[in-house]
């Protein structure tokens, strides 16, 4: 029974150790190697390990089809693009089986015999593989879901969400019927636990004696697998295309999903090209530079520039209103017919109005990142969330120290991506959640209050800065554009829970609410409100960057201070901060990227566009993208169809876009982003 070519029929023993073939009779590595796995996986205690590694491939086969039938209109569907995304998916699939089942391998190698073989242990056994399958079966219902919102397989996202269990399970179970679901998924668990369990190779499994010896080749075969995958297989080795969506199908969610915590801090220096370093700060000083900007040094790494703008100082109260996910694209300006928008259409029409300004990223901490500090976007995690992102050169420092009251406002609950312990530590007291009376909280979901309450607060907070006699900075975060799109009812014309554009539509009303309230007030005519959104409703797309997927509005709104006009120059949210404080006419030191839109020269304009792996530069029609690996792209984009076509890198896009964000990434490791000091 120990000659190669028979050792399958080791199943029919009573005695593994027989059933197994001896490598040193085996053909030469490694098919000797694969022999003794397939022997280990279909025999004896070992091939219900092997059952359960089959289903484990048809589930994650039926998701990816289920994926793939959801967003059909943007997957490449020829032959052999479908083969590859099934191919490259069956590996990642077998590669992240064999992690999965890790535990299993130890028990199943270290339980003495005969306790495996004890009619009691049977249950134990049968209770672990119906577990198992449930959580398959989970799966495939929590992808679908992830990849309906996001467009994705699990990514870093996912890992963030995992962080905060109360927002993101109070959000599933405020959106969708999740006791329904759960009962639901019993039925295909209990299906493919019977087919297994009367299985002739499940029921021989109980039975067949394995020896310590056995069990020892055994498991050690099925552990040097994932040894070798953890060194040798990583999540960039999955391109089986030009298209994202097949990209993306090609995955395997829960492999994305511990890919992304082991990556969700890249150090730039680690995985994208670098260059010499003073060559690049060379680059960025020349990039940075404008007519009313000097350098304060000669080092090279010390992009401190004074900026004087012309005129008489304006010490005007300001209200920048971040919007949750208000996408370009809901707006009626920018040309959507739903009537989603009206309140904002109109100050649109009635303000500074920047239709050509592009999100550097799609959480809301970069967006927030990006206002607050006017940096390009970090490779990994957002600054509001990294160590020692205290005392930053911020919006808020800048506003704090000329004696302005400066307040970051948000309805939920700030503890939330690190937002309260960010703008606490960077020029901002911090008014949250906890902070509200509950006779101020008329309706809430597990984001937080509705937007309604979140401006009567707003209001509240700017009504006691003008009573004590102090200007003021007042920042505020929206929630109600977010899933599960819940607000109080007989607001809209939308019912609650309905969907995207009740969400937007709400917000909409809620921010006409506040300026009918907000013009009552004494301090109006001398208050400057920055309505800007954080990111875009949707940032999938078939390309790596999609940049029609980036597009938000930015309006500045004071009828006393500020004539209409409509700015189509390409810009970036990280040129909020310059470009608010020109109209403010300040003179000031400054460590920002960004720069002031308004006299931007057509040479100057660009824009930032990123993820937490992509890193992208939008220079005129061109956009250049670093991705980790040293691997770089580059696409043309068509700002009136939306199409973006790949082309060959140009070198000097590709240089400005390293000199941005490897100079970015280098002065926040040296601790250079760090707020002036006015001694």
């Amino acid at each position: 029974m120990n000659h190669p070519d028979s050792f399958y029929l080791g199943i029919i023993m009573t005695d593994q150790s027989l059933a197994l073939p001896q490598p040193s009779r085996l053909s030469p590595f490694p098919l000797r190697w694969f022999r003794v796995v397939f022997a280990s996986l279909f025999t004896g205690r070992f091939s219900i390990i092997g059952l359960f590694v089959l289903t484990f491939l048809g589930v994650n086969a039926v998701t990816r089809t289920l994926l793939m039938i959801q967003s059909i209109s943007q997957v490449d569907l020829g032959l052999v693009q479908i083969g590859a995304i099934y191919g490259m998916g069956l590996f990642y699939d077998t590669v992240t089986a064999l992690y999965f089942i890790i535990p299993a391998v130890l028990y199943f190698t270290l339980v003495p015999d005969r306790i495996f073989r004890h009619r009691f242990h049977r249950p134990l056994v049968y209770s672990f593989l119906f577990i198992g399958i449930y959580i398959l079966c989970y799966g495939v219902v929590a992808e679908w879901l992830f990849w309906d919102e996001f467009g994705k397989r699990f990514n870093f996202i996912a890992v963030d969400y995992l962080v905060y269990t109360t927002e993101v399970i109070g959000n599933i179970m405020e959106s969708y019927p999740v006791y329904p679901l759960l009962a639901f998924l019993l039925l295909p668990t209990a299906l493919l636990f019977f087919l297994s369990i009367r299985m002739p190779s499940f029921k021989l499994a109980l039975e067949i004696p394995c020896r310590l010896k056995a069990r020892a080749i055994s498991g050690f075969m099925f552990l040097m697998f994932p040894v070798v995958f953890f060194f040798g297989v990583n999540s960039s080795m999955v391109r089986v295309s030009e298209n994202t969506f097949n990209n993306e199908l090609a995955k395997n969610g829960l492999y994305e999903l511990f890919a992304a915590f082991r990556n969700n801090d890249l150090d730039y220096a680690t995985f994208y090209e670098q260059r010499d370093t003073i060559e690049m700060f060379g680059r960025l000083r020349d990039l940075v530079t404008s007519d009313d900007a000097t350098f304060l040094s000669e080092d090279p790494t010390d992009i401190t520039r004074k900026i004087v703008n012309p005129g008489d100082e304006k010490r005007l109260n300001v209200m920048i209103v971040t919007i949750e996910s208000m996408s370009a694209q809901y707006m009626g300006i920018f040309g959507n017919r739903a009537g989603l928008t009206p309140n904002l259409d109109k100050m649109a029409g009635e303000g500074l109005f920047f239709d050509n300004l592009y999100a550097t990223g799609t959480r809301s901490v970069r967006g927030l990142e990006a206002v607050t500090l006017s940096t390009v976007p970090t490779a990994g995690r957002s600054i509001v969330k990294r160590p020692g992102n205290e005392e930053m050169f911020s919006l808020g420092y800048l506003f704090k120290d000329r004696g302005y009251d400066t307040k970051w406002v948000y309805g939920g609950y700030g503890y939330f991506d690190n937002m309260n312990d960010y703008y606490a530590h960077n020029g901002f007291s911090v008014v949250d959640r906890t902070d509200m009376a509950a006779e101020e909280k008329t309706f809430a979901n597990v984001w937080g209050v509705c937007d309604g309450d979140l401006f009567s607060r707003t209001l509240k907070e700017a009504d006691a800065s003008f009573a004590a006699g102090k200007p003021f900075m007042n920042f505020a975060f929206t929630t109600s554009n977010h899933r599960p799109y819940t607000y109080p009812d007989g607001q809209i014309d939308i019912p609650p829970k309905t969907g995207r554009n009740g969400g937007v539509k709400y917000t909409d009303h809620a921010i006409g609410e506040f300026m009918k309230s907000a013009r009552k007030r004494p301090w109006f005519d001398d208050t400057l409100f920055v309505f800007v959104a954080d990111h875009c409703g949707s940032s999938a797309g078939r390309t790596s960057l999609p940049v029609k997927k980036y597009e938000i509005p930015l309006i500045i709104y004071s009828p006393k201070q500020i004539h209409p006009e409509r700015i189509s120059k390409l810009s970036s949210q990280i040129d909020v901060a310059p470009t608010l404080l020109a109209l403010l006419n300040w003179n000031y030191e400054s460590k920002f990227l960004g720069r002031n839109i308004l006299t931007m020269k057509p040479e100057e304009e660009r824009a930032f566009v990123g993820t937490y792996q992509k890193l992208g530069y939008l220079k005129g029609d061109r956009l250049t993208v670093l991705s980790p690996g040293g691997n770089e792209e580059s696409f043309l984009y068509d700002r009136v169809t939306k199409d973006q076509v790949k082309v060959e890198i140009e070198p000097e896009a590709l240089t400005d876009t390293i000199a941005f964000y490897q100079s970015a990434s280098w002065l926040y490791k040296q601790g250079l982003m760090r707020r002036i000091n006015e001694d």
